[in-house]
């Protein structure tokens, strides 16, 4: 038969229907295990017990009132009464299972009636039923879902129908279903969005903390480029100056300078090179030398500048360091100064440096702000920044609030090879 490829297929539709009706029918591992409740215990406790309360409810109902208005024997109606409304307890953590046992206690009511009756169920059966529905539309997929309707409408009110229900009374009941299992397709659809919203929330946040992470990298390689730039070029200008003040150099001495040498210079063009990668397009070179904790008078000025009582102290006696310690050192007291503007402006702050026998502590700290700081959207790279280098000279880093209030940043790093 020919067919429209513009217009969806009818088989195709039927298909799915079919397969949602055997998810709806068929215990598989597709079932839904359990619906989000709120995560608060607060929260949680009263849906529970209100939950426990309907099953009571609708369950005692669904038992009186067969035995008051029919001619079961109260065993049978107990029963059905159990089958049709004690699934609500379960719904919320297997709502498919819940409603799988529900719907046969209707579908078993139903068949029971004996003569033509108006409403073969108790009005509390059937509400317990749409509750377990609503909870069954939030938790399944959207064919699944259709399945569901499609056998409460043809599997439970269709029998109805055929025993004496009047038709419009059916339409009415499927109407409600269908009313149901939207609003509760709806409230499943949101909760869904929500949850992955907070996933790709989280997955931003932990990207930008990534890519705060290798920014922070490339801006150290490119801070310590000038020291390895310094040291080859050291390297190469002593290769190269050797056979000159050693006259009587042998000939394999000169030729081991020489390859020194052309090394040296191969590493200083290679470093340049990587470290021109790194730098952005509209980032020129710094010519400027990398400073050092001899420039701490420099960062106070700037710190009074904007409005800290800033205060240095040295403890122990000062020894010269590797550049890359005296650097990190420098840009953690900076990094600690402008946060300490930026969230406590008008504090004290106190810079502590300790030159121990093997580590050198660099201590910020500032008794909290006087007045309510401004929101900050600087999104705590200064924080990442400290750790980078603090991790890429092997030492610690503890920063966080003080018990008596304000904020201290520690860190401790090992001296390394000093400079001679």
């Amino acid at each position: 038969m020919w067919h429209d490829p513009g217009r969806p297929d009818p088989r195709h539709d039927h298909a799915r229907l079919l397969q949602g009706v055997w998810a709806a029918l068929i215990p598989g591992p597709h079932d839904p295990r359990e619906i989000m409740l709120p995560p608060r215990l607060w929260l949680r406790v009263p849906v529970l017990l209100l939950m426990l309360a309907m099953t009571i409810g609708f369950t005692a109902g669904s038992i009186a009132i067969p035995i008051e208005v029919d001619d079961r024997p109260p065993g049978v109606s107990a029963l059905l009464g159990v089958l049709q409304a004690a699934p609500l307890l379960f719904a919320v953590r297997r709502p498919l299972a819940a409603w799988r046992i529900a719907a046969t206690g209707l579908l078993a009511g139903a068949l029971m009636v004996h003569g033509t009756v108006f409403w073969p169920w108790p009005v509390t059966a059937f509400l317990a039923h749409l509750v377990i529905l609503f909870f069954v539309a939030i938790s399944c997929d959207r064919e699944t879902l259709v399945g569901v309707g499609a056998v409460v409408i043809a599997g439970l009110i269709g029998p109805a129908v055929l025993f004496g229900m009047p038709g419009w009374f059916g339409a009415i009941l499927a109407g409600i279903v269908l009313i149901v299992l939207a609003f509760g397709d709806a409230v499943g659809g949101r909760r869904t969005a929500e949850a992955i919203l907070r996933e790709q929330e989280e997955l931003r946040r932990q990207d930008l903390a990534r890519q705060a992470v290798l920014e922070e990298r490339a801006r150290i390689a490119r801070e310590l480029h000038d020291v390895v730039a310094h040291h080859m070029s050291v390297i190469a200008m002593q290769a190269e100056a050797a056979p000159y003040k050693i006259p009587e150099l042998p000939d394999a001495a000169r030729q081991t300078f020489g390859l020194v040498r052309d090394a040296a210079r191969e590493a200083l063009t290679e470093t340049r090179r990587v470290v021109g990668l790194l730098r952005s397009d509209d980032e020129s070179a710094e010519r400027a030398p990398q400073p050092g904790l001899d420039r701490l008078d420099d960062l106070l000025a700037v710190a009074r500048r904007s409005g800290l009582a800033a205060g240095v102290t040295v403890v122990g006696v000062p020894r010269p360091l590797a550049a890359g310690v005296d650097l990190s050192a420098f840009r953690i007291v900076q990094e600690s100064l402008s946060n300490a503007a930026r969230y406590a402006p008008g504090s004290r702050v106190l810079i502590k440096i300790r030159y121990g026998p093997e580590l050198l502590r660099v201590t910020v700290t500032d008794d909290g702000p006087r007045e309510p700081p401004a929101e900050s959207h600087g999104g705590g790279h200064g924080l990442v920044g400290m750790h980078e280098r603090v991790v890429m000279l092997g030492g610690t880093l503890e920063a966080g609030p003080r018990a008596e209030g304000g904020w201290s940043v520690v860190a401790e790093l090992p001296y390394g090879d000093s400079e001679p």
